[in-house]
């Protein structure tokens, strides 16, 4: 731990600099160091008595290909991107968390009862409760401590900021309490076990798992207690375009049911064949059935079934682009993968409100604009939030003029891609992850 003088002055030193490069990408420094000084600020303001602290960061994540596929144990690849969850944190002595998110108010959760509260579903609370939990109940020291936490992971946008806020702290407690010693991925199961149950959303490993293991990741999660991680090295800046994350508008809030809608659903398909996901069933077995099927769930399901079927494939040929370094067999696999997405999954718009289709345009859209070159798809979880389209570079300006005269000024957002998940950030730019 250090004393917050000594960081604030190392910072204005640009002691940070290669870090914010690496994290950031090359014109950052000046403002990543002024946002990392006003973080420190604000907890010096909010958190007046603990002096000694530590700056950390966890990003978003970009959903590549297996779109829905890990909560039936599919493949999925992922990477995380340069907006991310910056904190500043330092233990505090007692048997409570304090986290003050810029913007919120301070949320505060005692250690002693670490037990499921039923009034806390769906908040910040509960998601601090159950990494707490989940982290003791690994074996896992877990103590009391400050933060002050500020965010630019677009909320609602399928980049997984609720998945980022838990893999920060996560990685709070792996830093302040366990030697940084806690495996990426065990940070990324406890996350996604506080999402489940402690705030009650069914979601998958995917986002979390992107956001603790960072930079291009394919993980198979046939065991998901076991999966297999590979970070793939991939240098985007090469391809000749830039990854654009296009908000369409629309909020997460109300969409528990539609998510938990495409679960129920494939797992109803799975149990016709006595299984419990649709990774255990055969593809050739589930295409024989399928007009026997029929008697037995809704088309919709089957729908979603087929979905996952073709997108598992899919996700493990896009690896294999990646790996070959192959962006036009990437290009391919991620057209087929976003129009799988609104043919067959059907998560572009929900039911609740089915003449509101703020992605389904953005879609279109994005159709039209790009001709035949780059691609796009639906960005995360879907039903509302954003689209991910990767535009050749000399199309860029005009693309983002265009789709932000549709969806509006300060939509389209340019991003890329970083090499490290969540990590304690020091001077010199190497992590282990």
């Amino acid at each position: 731990m250090a004393k917050i003088e000594l960081l604030e002055q190392r910072l204005a030193q640009g002691a940070y600099n290669n870090t914010f490069q690496l994290l950031y990408g090359k014109n950052q420094k000046e403002n990543q160091r002024a946002r990392y000084q006003a973080v420190l600020g604000g907890f010096r303001k909010t958190f007046p008595t603990t002096k000694d602290v530590e700056l950390f960061s966890a990003p978003g994540r970009t959903e590549l290909g297996g779109n829905h596929t890990d909560h039936q144990h599919g493949c999925v690849v992922a990477a995380s991107v340069d907006l991310d969850v910056v904190a500043a944190a330092g233990v505090n002595g007692e048997q409570v968390i304090r986290i003050l998110s810029e913007g919120y108010p301070m949320v505060q959760v005692s250690l002693d009862s670490l037990s499921i509260v039923e009034e806390e579903k769906n908040t910040t609370n509960a998601l601090i409760r159950g990494v707490a939990a989940g982290m003791r109940e690994r074996g896992y020291q877990v103590g009391g401590f400050d933060a002050y936490v500020t965010s630019n992971v677009l909320q609602g946008s399928g980049l997984s900021s609720s998945a980022a806020f838990e893999v920060m702290v996560g990685t709070l407690v792996s830093h302040l309490f366990n030697q940084g010693q806690i495996d990426p991925v065990a940070v990324a199961q406890v996350g996604q076990y506080a999402e489940n149950v402690y705030f009650g959303k069914p979601c998958g490993l995917l986002d979390q798992m992107a956001c603790a293991v960072g930079g291009y990741v394919a993980i198979d999660f046939y065991n998901p207690q076991k999966p297999v991680v590979e970070k793939i090295e991939f240098n985007f800046s090469k391809t000749g375009h830039t990854m654009c994350i296009v908000d369409a508008g629309g909020s997460h809030a109300d969409l528990t049911d539609d998510y938990a809608a495409i679960t129920r659903e494939m797992k109803q398909v799975a149990a016709c064949f006595g299984k419990e996901v649709l990774r255990q069933v055969p593809p050739a077995e589930f295409y024989t059935a399928l007009g026997s099927l029929r008697s037995k769930v809704e088309d919709r399901a089957l729908l979603r079934a087929i979905h996952f079927f073709e997108e598992n494939t899919r996700a493990q040929e896009m690896a294999h682009a990646l790996r070959q370094k192959d962006f036009e067999g990437f290009r391919r696999v991620s057209l087929a993968s976003g129009r799988s997405s609104f043919m067959y999954l059907q998560n572009v718009f929900t039911c609740k409100s089915p003449t509101e289709q703020k992605v389904s345009l953005a879609l279109a859209v994005a159709d039209v604009l790009l001709q035949g070159r780059g691609c796009f798809r639906i960005q995360g979880g879907g039903f509302a939030g954003t689209i991910q389209a990767f535009v050749p570079n000399d199309m860029v300006a005009g693309f983002k003029e265009k789709m932000e005269a549709v969806t509006g000024k300060g939509t389209c957002h340019l991003l890329s891609i970083r090499p490290v998940g969540g990590i304690k950030v020091e001077e010199e730019a190497v992590w282990q992850n």
